[in-house]
């Protein structure tokens, strides 16, 4: 009896530790029959164990098989010491280049690499950032401290590992590698006392592969092939090891696995040894798009994407979802949730293996083709990487790994984020920051991504992890006791490393605290982000909309949009999936509530608040993309105005103290998106959709986000207008709710003839229709709003109007 996940078969078992006696084994490694199906018959008992000397020089990937040497950390050494305690660790050099753990695949991308080298530029000078930001002198102390320990780092791992290049490729020296004469498998674990790796393979048996460990606690074992040159591991075999630890014997999933799944029935998940036959292997075929001028990002869930109740795939994903997203305008689709996570309802955040992508929506080589394809279209994949915590679950997760918890994280309080109920990384930790590193290169690596939306940076970058306090703005807040040195040079780091290795790829970084040179390069002092999010404005947005439109301050909405430090890039949103979740509201559904319910069908009358609501979601959405920032970000479906929320499957709770928080009773209802809503053309979620269409595809024409041509030239809180330049473009907004403004004056730069290029008041985006779009306005000279021109407009209530100059920028079409 088999059970099939994504295309790859397991056995049933009566266990997952089942342990077969030893007289299931006759020799030749014969299974039980309730495997047979499954396993090859020619297993051999005998089990050299082998150690790997594995080759720090760049311009080597090969790892020879060897006799036990003695590698990495030292077993004496406490895991959370400094990093300047861990760095007796040894030049490990390569003494045979007869095998190798990397794929046909990655060869032949590795010698492409050889044709167009890539560098890791060397630490600058570090002192850039007093000349960007002057405010910044009196806290040289503390950032030239912080500069001179990522130095020392740079110069420490060039010096024990090679450089950050062979540093950030652990993945092809930990975990499971493969060469012509068999499988290495290694892991760090110097809390361990005993290891076994256990699984379909061996019947379960801890007695059969016994695992060796060396003085710096690292464990490894080498399985050489079978008889008939098939490898002692099966594909698609179900695998753990076994470790007797200072906390009891327990069985955990490797801590670099590249697959797990959960089998039906069972809680815990089970590691995968993944290594599908050469002809299964899928294979890019399209090369990644260039970095874009300006991002326009359509955050994605691959699980929820489907209109119906259930849990996608990566398959539907790409094949739905995808041309969707390059249909609307946008040139990159960032997915939550990749890294394996044993929780559904955490949204991904609570990370238990952080090399394997979900097996929810199916394999890791479902998931190639569906970047292939994104490129394909011409679209960015950003991967929502999680580096800031971790699940604390022990069965499936990195928690008490090796039954210490110091392991790979701080221990103690330190080490327990008390609000996300998850562990905390030690960045101090050289073996930590192998692991990090390298998954962060893995990602661009194996999978293609084109760069990473940083979750919880924040959390990261303070010892208070941003709960329970207030960034005012005031520089004291950022750079002293509570700032986490270590994770900021981690970043630091990880961002030197995907910046040289991938020069296209993207770094946007969550941090809500503000911090100054966050997105200067690593270079000139800075973290070295690209983007950082622009998370103010959605927090601004729903304050307002708790208001009567009579309470909106137009300098308010202006100063929260525009408040951003000089040469450092913003990702704006007006929503993202934070506001979709339960206990929180769309704004759609802020503005109008349960009217969504019986009033968005075209046949039936509006409502007042069906009208206010449509207006403002257009207008606030166009505005925050105006002036937000350099990016540009949307959460799926919440461009129709998707209504009610998020909320995953989840049963009841019982807590300890006897009460019971209630469940869902595990329904998939509001864990979907109804593309249907925006797409049906009886319904007023068309209109929204189609606007929102419209915008992303005039600011792909011109840039305007990116323009250089910035100027906000009225914010009037007696009329409720905004009018601000982006490059030729001039944006016209009309918050108040009854006025209508005729031969309404505006101040521009530039002279000519203009034209409305869009307008939020067309009908076919769900408005009255009041402009006539084939008016031209022509510029006359004088100084108005502080600038050399102006033109005569009609300003409808609650609207929105961009006009261009007639020879610059054509109008967006009905149907783009």
């Amino acid at each position: 009896m088999v059970y099939t996940i994504s295309g790859i078969r397991f056995p049933v078992v009566p266990s997952s530790v089942h342990k077969p006696s030893q007289s299931s084994f006759h020799g030749d490694r014969s299974m039980t029959s309730s495997l047979s199906f499954f396993l090859n018959n020619n297993y051999s008992f005998s089990r050299k164990t082998l150690a790997v000397k594995v080759s720090h020089d760049s311009d080597s990937t090969s790892s020879t098989i060897a006799e036990y040497d003695e590698v990495l950390v030292p077993e004496d050494q406490d895991n959370s010491s400094s990093l300047t305690d861990q760095l007796e660790t040894p030049d490990i050099t390569s003494e045979d280049t007869e095998t190798t753990s990397v794929s046909v695949d990655r060869k032949l991308k590795m010698q492409i690499d050889e044709v167009k080298p890539k560098i890791i530029p060397p630490p600058g000078t570090g002192k850039k950032i007093y000349e960007i930001d002057p405010f910044l002198q009196p806290h040289r102390e503390h950032l030239d401290f912080r500069y001179a320990q990522y130095k020392r780092l740079r110069a420490e791992i060039d010096k024990y590992e090679g450089g950050l290049d062979a540093f950030s490729r652990g993945y092809e020296k930990f975990g499971f590698t493969r060469s012509s004469k068999g499988i290495t498998y290694r892991e760090w674990a110097p809390g361990a006392k005993t290891v076994a790796l256990i699984g379909d393979f061996n019947g379960w048996n801890p007695n059969v592969d016994e695992m060796i460990r060396n003085e710096f606690g690292v464990w490894e074992i080498f399985l050489p092939n079978n008889v008939d040159g098939s490898p002692a591991i099966p594909h698609g075999s179900r695998v753990k090891i076994r470790m007797t630890t200072p906390s009891g014997i327990k069985d955990s999933i490797p801590a670099w696995i590249k697959f797990s799944v959960q089998a039906p029935g069972e809680i815990p998940y089970n590691g995968i040894y993944y290594d599908p036959p050469e002809e299964e292997q899928y294979v890019f075929k399209y090369s990644q798009p260039k970095r874009p001028k300006s991002l326009r990002i359509y955050e994605s869930h691959v699980g929820m994407s489907s209109p119906e109740p259930k849990i996608n795939t990566y398959a539907n994903f790409r094949d739905d979802v995808l041309p969707r997203i390059k249909r609307l305008g946008y040139n990159a689709v960032q997915i939550m949730a990749i890294q394996e996570h044993s929780y559904y309802a955490s949204f991904g955040y609570h990370v238990t293996n952080f090399f394997a992508p979900s097996s929810r929506f199916g394999t890791p080589d479902e998931l190639k083709s569906l970047i292939d394809r994104a490129h394909e279209l011409g679209l960015l994949v950003l991967m929502d990487i999680v580096h800031s915590h971790a699940s604390s679950n022990t069965l499936d997760g990195l928690n008490l790994f090796d039954g210490t918890d110091g392991h790979y994280f701080h221990p103690g309080s330190r080490g327990y984020h008390w609000m996300w109920d998850s562990r905390l990384f030690n960045y101090g930790s050289w073996e930590v920051l192998r692991y990090l590193l390298s998954n962060a290169r893995w990602w661009l690596d194996e999978y293609k991504f084109d760069g990473f939306r940083f979750d919880g940076v924040t959390s990261m970058m303070y010892t208070h992890h941003g709960l329970e306090v207030t960034f005012t703005g005031n520089y004291n807040e950022y750079f002293g006791f509570a700032t986490d040195v270590d994770a900021v040079v981690y970043l630091m780091l990880v961002n030197d490393l995907i910046h040289g290795l991938f020069p296209e790829a993207v770094t946007i970084g969550e941090d809500v605290s503000g911090i100054p040179a966050f997105c200067i390069p690593t270079q000139d002092g800075g973290i070295g982000f690209d983007y950082r999010l622009h998370m103010a404005i959605a927090d601004k947005w729903i304050e307002l909309l708790k208001k009567q439109d009579e309470d909106w301050r137009m300098g308010d909405i202006i100063h929260t949009l525009t408040n951003r430090r000089w040469q450092e890039k913003c990702v704006a949103y007006a929503e993202s999936h934070d506001q979709a979740l339960v206990g929180d509201k769309t704004i759609a559904f802020w503005l109008m509530d349960k009217d969504m319910y019986e009033f968005m069908a075209l046949d039936r009358p509006s409502t007042p608040l069906i009208d206010r609501g449509i207006a403002l979601h257009k207008m606030i959405r166009l505005i925050t993309m105006g002036l937000g920032g350099e990016g540009y970000l949307n959460f799926m479906g919440n461009e129709f105005g998707h209504p009610e929320w998020i909320d995953f499957p989840r049963g009841d709770q019982h807590l300890p103290n006897g009460s019971v928080i209630p469940g869902n009773n595990n329904s998939y209802d509001k864990c979907r998106r109804r593309f249907d809503l925006g797409d049906a053309k009886y319904l007023r979620y068309r209109g929204m959709q189609e606007f929102d269409q419209a915008m992303q595809h005039l600011e792909e024409s011109v840039n305007f986000m990116t323009s250089e041509q910035q100027y906000i030239s009225r914010k009037d809180e007696g009329d409720r207008v905004i009018v601000f330049e982006r490059g030729n473009l001039v944006f016209v907004f009309n918050f108040h709710w009854t006025n209508s403004y005729s031969d309404y004056r505006i101040g521009c730069l530039y002279p000519g003839k203009y034209k409305i290029v869009l307008d939020s008041d067309d009908a076919m985006f769900g408005g009255f229709n009041r402009l006539d779009h084939t008016a031209e306005y022509f510029t006359s000279d004088g100084w108005y709003d502080d600038r050399p021109r102006s033109f005569l407009v009609y300003a409808p209530s609650r609207t929105a109007v961009v006009y261009a100059l007639a020879d610059k920028v054509e109008p967006v079409p009905a149907k783009p």
